[in-house]
């Protein structure tokens, strides 16, 4: 009686060692990809899923988004310019079962695949365009890298380059040709001033040429801004001309008075 009792027990004991091996719970964001006999039978989950001990396998899968860092890659841009240039891949399984079955590991298969896209996409760049149109690139290889990872059942949704490290002395002469270009502007801004003034200055002179008596109160008004500057004694020339005016108009209300008597 003790013996079967004790065969009892064994079998009792292995047997909810298998129920706990065929048994299995699987997150919201996880699937299962079965193996039954080395042979695909398909992708289970999220909750609660029952394996036959011994014969099915199941292979984990996270169908949440992975932030894939891109290490450094050195690239010789277009016009043979040195740089150094990592990046960030967003992606994401959506088809659990071939990405067990098409590719051996497809985190590692992925990185690779966008280590060697964005050496030869920035490599057909030109460094201007890489500084300066980095959505367009980016863009750019998140659809080359989409479309080699897309029989893998991967979706990559972002690529976003981070950072440029160029020599030394590129980045010198950038700075030079940065000042360069700010003086050009600046010295382009003060010649329009001088022409618009210029210009300015001829329509006040035409204006003031019709004017004698603008002439005049424009010397006085010089004059007083002369003298209001310093305290010292300032000798100008006064030409007959400015006074003519004055001169014409007191000898023609002379003569309108008449001789004076005798």
């Amino acid at each position: 009686m003790a013996v079967v009792l004790s065969i009892i027990g064994v079998v009792v004991f292995f047997g909810i060692i298998l129920l706990a091996t065929s048994i299995r719970v699987l997150r919201e964001y996880e699937r299962g990809v079965v193996f039954r006999l080395g042979r695909l039978i398909g992708q289970k989950g999220p909750g609660l899923i029952f394996l036959i001990p011994i014969i099915d396998k199941m292979v984990r899968v996270e169908l949440r988004t992975v932030t894939l860092n891109i290490p450094p890659q050195e690239v010789i841009t277009r016009d043979n310019v040195p740089a150094s240039v990592n990046a960030v891949c967003y992606f994401r399984v959506v088809n659990p079962s071939d990405a067990i079955v098409q590719v051996e590991n497809f985190l590692l298969a992925t990185s690779q695949i966008a280590q060697t896209t964005l050496r030869a996409v920035l490599g057909r760049a030109e460094l201007d365009t890489l500084l300066s149109e980095r959505d367009r690139l980016n863009d750019e290889l998140q659809r080359i890298i989409d479309e080699q990872t897309e029989p893998w059942g991967i979706k990559v949704t972002t690529v976003e380059i981070k950072d440029v490290e160029i020599p030394q002395t590129m980045q010198r002469a950038m700075a030079r040709q940065a000042e360069a270009e700010r003086e050009r502007r600046a010295k382009i801004i003060a010649a329009e001033g001088e022409f618009q003034a210029s210009d300015k200055l001829a329509q006040a002179a035409a204006t003031i040429g019709r004017e004698p008596t603008a002439i005049q109160l424009r010397f006085l008004q010089t004059l007083v801004e002369v003298a209001s500057e310093r305290n010292s004694t300032t000798i100008f020339p006064v030409p007959i001309d400015l006074f003519r005016p004055y001169i014409e108009a007191a000898q023609r209300a002379a003569g309108r008075a008449g001789p004076p008597p005798t």
